[in-house]
């Protein structure tokens, strides 16, 4: 069964300081997706760290495997982020918009969503693990 999956800032975060279980299960998945929104915040944490090099030769190596991509959004995505953006605010149970951004691209491209963040119980349709 192939399974594709996109990583949330928290559990990239998460890998790096060596999540041997998670690794694993990246290790057989079939592709594995970086939301751009997820890259840029994980990007902003390196940033206002203490250990920015370190971290970014750890996200060089993750996106130099050939399982591994960013994904980008699309007018799809906007599509999508309208739907979830009205489902949410109708049912009184807004999330942040990076973790709107996420869920829709998530959505348009059927990928099982690997993260620690509640925010996204509030968004049924996305699957997670």
């Amino acid at each position: 069964m192939e399974v594709r999956v996109a990583l949330d800032r928290n559990r990239i975060t998460d890998l790096f300081r060596g999540d041997v279980e998670l690794a694993d299960q990246l290790s057989t998945s079939e592709e594995v997706w970086i939301p751009l929104f997820a890259l840029g915040e994980i990007k902003a944490g390196f940033q206002g760290g203490t250990q920015q090099r370190r971290n970014e030769a750890l996200l060089n190596r993750l996106l130099a495997k050939p399982t591994v991509g960013v994904l980008l959004p699309s007018r799809e995505t906007a599509e999508q982020y309208a739907r979830i953006f009205v489902q949410l605010k109708r049912a009184g149970t807004p999330v942040p918009d990076n973790d709107l951004w996420i869920a829709a691209l998530v959505l348009e491209h059927d990928l099982v969503l690997i993260t620690r963040d509640d925010h996204f119980d509030r968004i049924p349709q996305v699957v997670r693990a």
